[in-house]
């Protein structure tokens, strides 16, 4: 290939559904909810292979750059971007899009949310591969699509179109449209129709999606300009006084957008959004139930890590890494332990955590958030 891949790992998300393990100041993709590695760990893990250290960027926000750092530290401190604020993932990926077109006009980026969780890397990596060539043959958006194994509704979808062609063994169609988090009979009716979970992976250019912000999203495309400007060619990852007045600056006037909605919805109108049909063990790891059905479980279902047992309990998760936590005849239970906050609920209704998070903050217990 004669473009340089770019793997850009967009970490700057909260991921308040895991609280109490998940701070504010210790999000959810410093985790280690599934392996003894981080899900951002996991993540460089698998994407340096494809771009190499020197081009694996990762974008946060300014509260958790050091921590990012920390976690990764074969990763170049000048290959870390920091956000001033979280602005959703149309601005950070804009962001990321002008320091690799400032470093390569030619480049394809691979972008990768920090808090994934793939089972099968080897096949995930040559999606990403395929994903490159479609990406470069048509000079299109590519998505990643998840072929489902259940009518999950907290996850966005991809509706097919025709199929275009098959790249190493797996097949792209056209995106029709997309649908974003659908009640359980949509879901139901999307899987039937062949529609596929949006992994919110993708790849393209640099050159193509800054062309298409200007086109969709002048507004956020303008604060970039101005940024590329007052950078005058250096590293945003080492912003001088000026450089940083002009990012807080400009990120304050962006939009909290998506890039679904700002770029790829639009795109896809043209019919400039492509997919592959992937399978490679993926999740998004975006509650704890999510981790209870990754998780080992025993005979009764029950699943967990730390200290901790049950009698007559059904269908539970338990992290109790300090304190024995006992379970007596409850089902469907999630049990959190932390040195300063215990959580307790039902497992099915685990999405509702971040919910929860901003009740504690309305009713004065928001430092029970931050560390």
């Amino acid at each position: 290939m004669k473009s340089p891949i770019y793997s850009v790992i967009m970490a700057g998300g909260k991921g308040t559904r895991f609280w109490p393990l998940s701070r504010s100041q210790r999000p959810k993709q410093l985790l280690k909810l599934l392996s003894r590695t981080s899900l951002i760990g996991e993540t460089a893990n698998r994407a340096v292979p494809i771009s190499g250290r020197r081009r694996t960027l990762v974008v946060t926000v300014a509260e958790q750059l050091n921590a990012m750092r920390e976690e990764l530290p074969t990763i170049a401190r000048e290959n870390f971007l920091a956000e001033p604020e979280g602005k959703n993932t149309a601005p950070c990926i804009g962001l990321a899009a002008i320091e690799v077109a400032a470093r390569d006009t030619d480049a394809v980026m691979v972008i990768l949310p920090a808090d994934h969780w793939v089972a099968d890397v080897p096949m995930f990596q040559r999606t990403l591969y395929a994903a490159v060539e479609l990406a470069l043959r048509h000079n299109d958006l590519v998505t990643i699509g998840i072929k489902p194994d259940y009518p999950e509704t907290g996850y966005g979808y991809i509706v097919k179109d025709k199929f275009v062609e098959t790249y190493r063994g797996i097949q792209a169609y056209q995106v029709r449209n997309f649908t974003e988090k659908p009640k359980l009979a949509q879901a139901q009716k999307l899987i039937r129709k062949g529609s596929l979970w949006n992994s919110g992976i993708f790849v393209w250019k640099a050159s193509t999606l800054l062309e298409l912000l200007r086109r969709y999203q002048p507004e956020i495309s303008r604060g970039l300009e101005a940024i590329r400007k007052a950078a005058n060619g250096k590293p945003l990852a080492a912003p001088h006084r000026r450089l940083r007045a002009t990012i807080a600056r400009e990120y304050e006037k962006m939009p909290n957008i998506s890039i679904d909605y700002a770029v790829l919805e639009n795109a896809g109108s043209e019919g400039r959004v492509q997919t592959l049909q992937a399978d490679f063990g993926w999740n998004d790891v975006g509650s704890w139930a999510a981790v209870h059905r990754m998780s080992r479980r025993d005979a009764n279902g029950n699943a967990g890590n730390g200290k901790w047992i049950s009698l007559s309990a059904k269908n539970c998760l338990i992290h109790a890494p300090e304190r024995l936590v006992v379970l007596l005849g409850v089902e469907n239970a999630v049990v959190v332990d932390t040195p300063d906050a215990l959580l307790v609920g039902d497992l099915s209704r685990s999405q509702e955590v971040k919910e929860l998070v901003e009740e504690l903050k309305r009713k004065g217990y928001g430092s029970y958030t931050i560390k």
